[in-house]
């Protein structure tokens, strides 16, 4: 059944029950010289290795897992950039449903072929988010199928928050636990999972400069409107829901942003100190790090690492 409010520590455990058939429990790596560069200690969370690419296969999955018989019937349809488009058409897929996606018409390709390749149904629109839930009204409208939306919805929540729990579980006590933040749902997530599981740690967030909103929104105690889709983090340019924001109002001291240099720059080390391909998104926390050492300094600090679903043309360009 779907969650109606916040949820608790047991929904997190039920909800990590519920989709472990059906996620990788993705792994931790290090790096030394990573450590030595930060001066604090590093551990990434590799969502880039789970399934669909993503940490949003944990969201998705609870999110299509927890609908009720009735509400499956018709299929479900969200709208996204990219990875949880990919997430709800492979649970979708899993489930024996249809899944409708909406998808801004310069959403990576990669991205694209992702859904398609999990049999969901893209419908293109403008990259706005006006246009973005004008579209999905209307597929919604004429499918009647069930909205998952990406961030703004307690099942999803939970199931994003099972990567800190997880991270929590392999680890032990960690002093600061980071994630990227765009709609709030992985963000929201690691706070519910942190106050559970792991109270004396602190989450801080990071975001891009050029998508800046939800730090606004933290210094203002309202919603912001996003800026124009500008950031190469593609990942982070929505902006929060009301069942995201007072979650990371109350759980989040902190939000660093980051230039878009900033971003490459540590993309780059993370490609090249790890050896993993992470999407632009996954790096912003680590470039908060970097900007920021006196805040990190000396402490055990985690981080996600969201994604890998890279568009290689596209990012081949950043490095030229």
């Amino acid at each position: 059944m779907t969650l109606v409010s916040v949820p608790t520590a047991a929904d997190i455990v039920a909800t990590h029950e519920r989709i472990r058939p059906f996620i990788h429990r993705t792994p931790i790596l290090t790096s030394a010289g990573l450590d030595a560069m930060a001066g604090c200690q590093l551990f990434f969370k590799c969502e880039n290795f789970q399934k669909v690419g993503a940490f949003k296969a944990r969201g998705a999955m609870n999110g299509v897992l927890s609908l009720r018989e009735a509400d499956r019937q018709k299929g479900v349809a969200t709208h996204s950039s990219g990875n949880h488009a990919q997430a709800i058409a492979r649970a979708a897929q899993m489930a024996g449903i249809p899944a409708y996606i909406v998808m801004p018409n310069n959403a990576p390709q990669i991205k694209k072929k992702g859904v398609l390749g999990y049999g969901g149904q893209i419908f293109e629109c403008e990259n706005t988010l006006a246009a973005r839930e004008t579209t999905l009204a209307r597929v919604v409208a004429q499918t009647g199928a069930y909205e998952i939306h990406p961030f703004n919805n307690y099942d999803v929540i939970a199931g994003q928050a099972t990567a800190a729990k997880e991270v929590y579980e392999d680890l032990g006590p960690i002093d600061i636990m980071m994630a990227p933040v765009g709609g709030g749902g992985l963000l929201s997530g690691t706070v519910l999972a942190t106050r559970y599981f792991s109270p004396g740690t602190t989450v801080i967030a990071a975001e891009p400069d050029l998508a800046n909103d939800a730090y606004r929104s933290l210094q203002s105690g309202r919603i912001e409107a996003p800026l124009p889709p500008t950031s190469v983090a593609d990942g982070l340019l929505t902006s929060l829901g009301d069942k995201t924001f007072p979650i990371i109002r109350e759980g989040v001291p902190e939000i660093i942003t980051v230039s878009e240099a900033e971003i490459i720059q540590a993309l780059r080390l993370i490609w090249e100190r790890l050896k993993v391909v992470i999407e632009p998104s996954c790096s912003v926390p680590f470039a908060a790090v970097l900007k920021k050492p006196d805040v990190f300094r000396g402490q055990r600090v985690a981080m996600i690492l969201t994604g890998g679903n890279v568009d290689l043309d596209r990012l081949a360009k950043l490095f030229s």
